[in-house]
């Protein structure tokens, strides 16, 4: 008798049963029944998407109309609902941000006054990253533009073109009329390199003195191994000092820091110095606005310097499409880069776009 085979192939479909009664016992079938047809007329189908149309729409309207009607994108309760969705970074910030510039920038000053007396313009040209072959066409094209303040630094590596693009212009556009800043790298720290290395910014930009130089950063190298002093690091008064002196010696005009925080701007300020920090230059943009140190720096009458106004390299056409830049840029007839520089003089800084492309350097200023 031959034996039956009791294994399904697993690619044998399993025995169906037949239907007993009206619909038989489903729990016989490997695929359940589903009780009525799937299929819907188009027409119904049609009616719901209208529906949902329709209320969406209707919704939609109404937000628009309370928002227009109350303002309340303007209210303080939004901006702490939107704080976290990390647009806004502060009640403050919102309160006193880009809307507040439909006052009018006729009243943006056009230079503030600092502990010493001098005034330094408030748009300044940044030439950080500005390569050699590039930065000399920059300053001299913003100089005609009407720039009077440029901003540099020991570590940028072009001061030597920016001292020949002074030097050409200078016939017509006096070192007297301008305001020159230079920074102190970290590896210059100790003060018996402080003058050295302010003497090479000197020479490079063919120049007896500087409007302005900065401590670039709060952290002291060694020059050998680029190792942190840790100690002149946290306590860099020796290195004040030492600036202290080149503003007694005449080649410095006015002495500040750079990327200084809170806590180590009280340290310094705390400390036995005989020159108050008129500056410190910093990151602020809309993305950074930093408004405990702005309030802070006024208290202490400290002003702040904002390098990258408009964020970092990639964030730049992020900031510039910025919908409250975008309207406010409209409302006042001017580019969404005007704007923003606009919004940092106004919030009592001074600002340092950067570029080497002649329409922006011109676009910025004005």
């Amino acid at each position: 008798m031959e034996k039956k085979n009791v294994y399904r192939s697993q690619f044998q479909p399993a025995p169906r049963r037949k239907l007993g009664g009206a619909l038989g016992n489903e729990s016989d079938y490997t695929l359940p029944i589903r009780r009525g047809s799937p299929y819907r007329s188009p027409t119904r189908t049609t009616r719901q998407l209208i529906k949902h149309f329709v209320r969406f729409t209707v919704i939609a309207m109404c937000i628009f109309l309370l928002d227009r009607v109350t303002g309340l994108r303007r209210s303080n309760w939004y901006a702490v609902w939107i704080r976290g969705k990390g647009t806004v970074k502060t009640d403050q910030e919102w309160n006193a941000g880009y809307d507040s510039l439909e006052l009018g920038l006729d009243s943006l000053p056009l230079s503030f006054k600092l502990p010493s007396g001098d005034e330094i313009p408030t748009v300044a040209l940044g030439t950080w990253k500005a390569p050699p072959a590039k930065v000399g066409a920059a300053v001299k094209a913003a100089l005609e533009t009407g720039y009077r303040h440029i901003d540099g630094a020991w570590i940028y590596g072009n001061e030597a073109e920016i001292g020949n693009a002074l030097k050409e212009v200078e016939h017509h556009i006096p070192r007297g009329s301008l305001f020159l800043t230079s920074k102190l790298w970290n590896t210059f720290h100790n003060p018996e390199d402080v003058e050295a290395a302010l003497d090479e910014t000197l020479s490079k930009l063919q120049t007896d003195y500087l409007d302005l130089y900065l401590m670039h950063w709060p952290i002291a190298q060694n020059a050998d191994d680029h190792t942190v002093d840790m100690e002149l690091s946290e306590n860099p008064v020796r290195t004040w000092k030492k600036m202290e002196e080149m503003v007694r010696k005449g080649k410095v005009r006015n002495i500040g820091v750079s990327n200084f925080n809170i806590r180590r701007l009280q340290n310094l300020t705390s400390s036995d110095i005989e020159i108050w920090p008129a500056i410190n230059q910093v990151e602020l943009n809309y993305w950074n606005p930093q408004p405990e140190l702005l309030t802070w720096s006024k208290k202490n009458n400290i002003l702040l310097e904002a390098y990258s106004p408009f964020g970092g390299s990639d964030m730049v056409g992020k900031t510039l499409k910025l919908p409250v830049v975008q309207r406010i840029a409209k409302k006042l007839k001017i580019t969404p880069a005007q704007a923003i520089v606009s919004w940092h003089v106004q919030r009592g800084t001074v600002v340092l776009p950067k570029s080497v492309d002649a329409g922006r350097i011109s676009e910025n200023y004005h």
